[in-house]
């Protein structure tokens, strides 16, 4: 099946973070040999373990021994969450095309090659995932992700159908100059769209399937996470290289709303000779005087931030242990 895609010359690495998947190891890595027979091209095989507590690492030490050193290890030295062992996988990933995937069982590797091909035949920079015939709970998972796709897709520009899918397929170069951190890893189409045009970015249906073993880490409690995460995502977007026009122009807005209330009650006081002691104006005109030179303020600070920011190294958000798989430099699969 794959050989019969025509895909052109690349390296691909396969990045997998597992947390307590013991039972989902072996089946995973020779479910990925088999969607990736007769691939004409040389490809790696990224296991991340974000600290699980079972025997996730043994799991996956014995298939990379039983597969090869293509089978590569990353076993982080405690549980980071998703976002910082998505993160560690992708530094240790070496392809000019990157795919991730989850662990569970649910992405299906048979889809890869094809969205391999089209992201390097259509010159992508993303191919996200969709879910198209989702095998997850209704109510508990569906509808709430429905209604995330749809607002993250208003807010961020970046029209998607199913931003929770984590198989996805990047251009290695492209998806290496965005830093992940936090719970980044829900919003990763949207942080793509602040290194390359949202153009360059498509969607793809893939395959699901109900998961079999292990248990799920997601549950109704985060769609408030990622309401949160979203406003992050929109602040980012639009004012992470220029923070000070976001706080300034609150800033400005209330200082100019106090500046028209003292101003009033100025007429008041000198124009009418009213008392305007215990007029609770007076409070709202100072308490908006001082949030908005707070803001014009928190503006400045804001400004110097960035710019050290920008003038900064990376500093990474994960702690991983070197491994004898992940010690093989050149072991790559390649076609016979």
């Amino acid at each position: 099946m794959t050989a019969a895609l025509a895909i052109p010359p690349h390296s691909l690495s396969i990045v997998v973070p597992f947390y307590n998947e013991e039972d989902n190891i072996a089946p995973l890595v020779k479910r990925v040999h088999e969607a990736l027979v007769g691939y004409e091209h040389p490809w790696e095989l990224v296991l991340v373990d974000d600290g699980s507590s079972d025997a996730t690492v043994e799991r996956a030490l014995q298939s990379a021994r039983e597969y090869g050193p293509h089978v590569r290890i990353v076993e982080l030295t405690r549980n980071f969450k998703q976002t910082a062992a998505m993160q560690a996988g992708l530094d240790a990933a070496r392809g000019d095309v990157i795919v991730t995937m989850d662990g569970d069982l649910q992405n299906d590797p048979i889809d890869i090659p094809r969205m391999v091909a089209r992201l390097l035949n259509e010159d992508l920079d993303l191919v996200a995932g969709w879910r198209q015939n989702r095998q997850d709970g209704l109510f508990l998972r569906k509808i709430p992700s429905k209604i995330a796709n749809r607002l993250i897709a208003r807010m961020t520009g970046v029209k998607l159908r199913d931003y929770g899918c984590s198989l996805k397929a990047y251009r290695g170069d492209v998806i290496k100059r965005v830093r992940l951190y936090g719970e980044m890893h829900r919003f990763i189409p949207a942080w793509m769209a602040t290194v390359t045009t949202p153009r360059r970015i498509a969607e793809e249906a893939t395959t699901h399937h109900p998961r079999t073993a292990g248990v799920s880490k997601y549950g109704i409690s985060r769609t408030f996470r990622v309401i949160l995460d979203l406003i992050a995502v929109y602040f980012f977007m639009r004012f992470r290289a220029r923070p000070g026009h976001f706080f300034g122009s609150i800033g400005l807005a209330l200082t100019a709303l106090s500046g028209l209330v003292l101003g009033w009650l100025g007429w008041v006081k000198f124009g009418l000779g009213e008392s305007i002691g215990g007029r609770p104006l007076l409070i709202v005109g100072i308490g908006t005087l001082i949030a908005g030179v707070h803001f014009i303020t928190t503006g400045v600070l804001s400004e110097l931030l960035a710019r050290i920011y920008f003038e900064s190294g990376t500093v990474l958000s994960y702690s991983a242990r070197q491994t004898p798989a992940l010690a093989i430099d050149e072991a790559w699969h390649k076609p016979d």
